[in-house]
């Protein structure tokens, strides 16, 4: 199957389904329009410069440059997760960088060794795309066990000074809501991987089937992105729930929030 190449003319009546939204929502005075032009104009914007930026970072096929890109990547998923944690704990962001840092090349390496083994091991072409997709999952897996382990400190603060005064050591009293916390930042993940094929189809293997790929094929990338992001998000929230623990108690075992 051959590519049908999207040219400028058929972009321009992709910005009209745009277009339509943003009438639809004046129409109904939701009060959407101004958000709905930024977004547009956003990922026009954000998506040619990366477009532009990847085409210049495949023909440089440099290990320096793969690596500043990714560094880069880990640093904007750590902020977007820093502002998604209602705490005051000090500074977090070392945590959420080191644990999203830590999961994103531990799937990586292990995807790109063991299981691709593309040509050169810093390819661009396979290490980019694939690292774009781990630190995602990997920033939605860290935001949401963040906030959901400080929410619940912050709930159960009477429950926790009661384990505490009984003898508790600060990470057995933290203990199950780290659990719960954990959890919860696997849900979106494991209820993507209920419906995957059934109820929908992923953004990369249809894009993958649209550019000509056998559909079997297309099938075997899917299933292992699935896996890799599901390990991605656990081991992430794992990391990121025990450096918040390390953060909630002060030398005295005393909660701090």
């Amino acid at each position: 199957m051959e590519l049908i190449t999207l040219e400028i003319t058929d972009l321009g009546l992709a910005l009209g389904l745009m277009a339509i939204a943003i009438a639809l929502a004046q129409g109904q005075q939701l009060g959407l329009t101004g958000q709905l032009i930024t977004a547009t104009l956003r990922t026009i914007a954000q998506l040619v410069g990366v477009g532009y930026l990847l085409d210049f970072i495949f023909a440089l096929n440099h290990p320096l440059a793969v690596g500043i890109i990714i560094l880069a990547m880990v640093t904007i998923a750590a902020l977007a997760a820093k502002k998604q944690i209602n705490q005051k704990l000090g500074n977090i962001l070392p945590i959420l960088w080191g644990g999203i840092l830590t999961s994103t090349l531990a799937v990586l390496c292990y995807v790109n060794l063991l299981i691709i083994q593309p040509p050169d091991w810093y390819s661009p072409q396979y290490v980019i795309p694939i690292a774009g997709m781990i630190l995602g999952n990997a920033m939605n897996g860290a935001s949401l066990a963040g906030e959901r382990l400080v929410t619940s400190v912050k709930q159960q603060r009477l429950e926790l000074e009661t384990h505490l005064s009984l003898g508790a050591t600060p990470a057995q009293a933290l203990s199950t809501y780290r659990r719960q916390a954990i959890r919860t930042a696997l849900i979106p993940t494991l209820n993507q991987m209920a419906i995957v094929g059934i109820v929908t189809l992923p953004g990369m293997m249809t894009g993958q089937i649209l550019s000509g790929v056998a559909p079997l094929d297309a099938v075997s990338y899917q299933i292992l992105i699935m896996f890799m992001v599901a390990t991605a998000n656990l081991l992430t929230s794992l990391l990121v729930t025990y450096g918040i623990s390390q953060k909630i108690f002060n030398a005295e075992a005393q909660l701090i929030i």
